[in-house]
């Protein structure tokens, strides 16, 4: 804790040089002090201390006015802050706990009083520091795993469907591609990302005999097989069905699953699957849902998962040309695809080219 940043704040000068010759006598060596009130939040974010002292009294900026910024900003939500004065106003004390001080410390600055106080706060703002890094470390196995969940879920799919090797992690490239473009949030465009690995989830519920039919489907056949956006949809939103489960056997955890999918990935996911066969112009399925009434990810899906399957090869076709598949699309632009969407896929090519020679398989 010797190399905690101590960031102390007093208008007087000959305060904030006691506080630091106090410190340092007990072996901290990572001190800062300001005079001028107006500097301070502008130093706090650039130095980002561990521990703030923090006169009340000040002229221009008074410390509760530095204060209720500092606890306004989640950033320094568990920054201790010990308040310097020689106020004996219980009402400016109250108010200074209410806007989340940490402790007092009275002037003139006594080290006796100063030393354990601040060795306490350092003390607590070392723990809850040391737990915050457990939580990311945490948080960050989590979504690894969930991805490699997700993944695995999304094979799944494929190996019934006569392995198209790479096509998920290839529509998942595109699908943060065109996102991207977009403009979309980082966070947005992974959960996108990874949700969109799963739109052909339904085919794990699609019978063998039309699934691998060689030939063109029959319209008996064609309709069951467009039945894999239903599928898909029920796999990633109903974990539990209610009129088979046993909850006695699945305990609270199934009864929460019983309830419905709470996780939005999975709710992203089931919204993928269930519109990336819809087309723009109101002609597609299952629900023939037309413009920005398809969810925006469907429409995403909906362009990567065409051109991936036009561009590949798979056991009923060789993979097109490049320039062949671009003018298919370009025919579907405003029918089948979100012209918007589909003009940004288009303008990236190079970026497009890059995804299809690192997973061209």
């Amino acid at each position: 804790m010797k190399n905690a940043g101590i960031m102390i704040v007093d208008d007087v000068p000959l305060n904030t040089t006691i506080a630091r010759a106090h410190l340092a006598s007990e072996g901290y060596r990572n001190i800062i002090t300001e005079t001028d009130s107006t500097k301070v939040l502008s130093l706090l974010y650039q130095k980002d201390p561990d521990l703030l002292l923090l006169d009340i009294m000040m002229p221009e900026v008074s410390g509760l006015d530095i204060l209720e910024v500092v606890r306004g900003d989640r950033h320094f939500a568990h920054l201790p802050v010990l308040i310097l004065t020689a106020t004996t106003d219980r009402d400016l004390k109250i108010q200074a706990l209410e806007l989340g001080a940490t402790d007092f410390l009275n002037k003139p600055i006594d080290a006796q009083d100063m030393i354990p106080r601040v060795r306490n706060a350092l003390l607590v703002k070392s723990h809850q520091d040391h737990l915050e890094a457990m939580v990311r470390a945490r948080t960050c196995e989590l979504e690894h795993a969930q991805k490699e969940v997700v993944y695995c879920l999304a094979r799944a799919a494929e190996y019934r469907d006569n392995d198209t090797g790479h096509h998920v992690i290839r529509v998942s490239r595109y699908v943060a591609l065109i996102a991207r473009k977009l403009g979309l949030d980082e966070q947005t465009v992974d959960m996108m990302s990874q949700a969109s690995m799963l739109h052909d989830m339904g085919k794990i519920g699609i019978p063998d005999s039309v699934l691998h039919k060689p030939g063109r489907l029959n319209d008996q056949d064609r309709d069951l097989m467009r039945r894999h956006c239903e599928f898909g949809f029920d796999i990633c939103m109903h974990a539990g069905d209610t009129k088979t489960a046993d909850a006695d056997i699945l305990g609270s955890f199934g009864q929460q699953l019983l309830e419905g999918c709470s996780s939005p990935l999975l709710q992203m996911a089931a919204s993928i699957a269930a519109t990336h066969h819809e087309k723009w112009d109101g002609t597609g399925y299952p629900r023939g849902l037309a413009g920005e009434s398809i969810p925006l990810e469907g429409r995403i899906t909906a362009v990567a998962d065409v051109f991936d399957a036009l561009s590949s090869k798979r056991p009923y076709k060789e993979a097109f040309p490049l320039n062949r598949c671009i003018a298919i699309l370009q025919d579907g632009r405003g029918t089948h695809f979100d012209p918007h969407l589909l003009d940004l896929f288009l303008d990236s090519m190079d970026e497009v080219r890059a995804i299809r020679g690192e997973f061209d398989r």
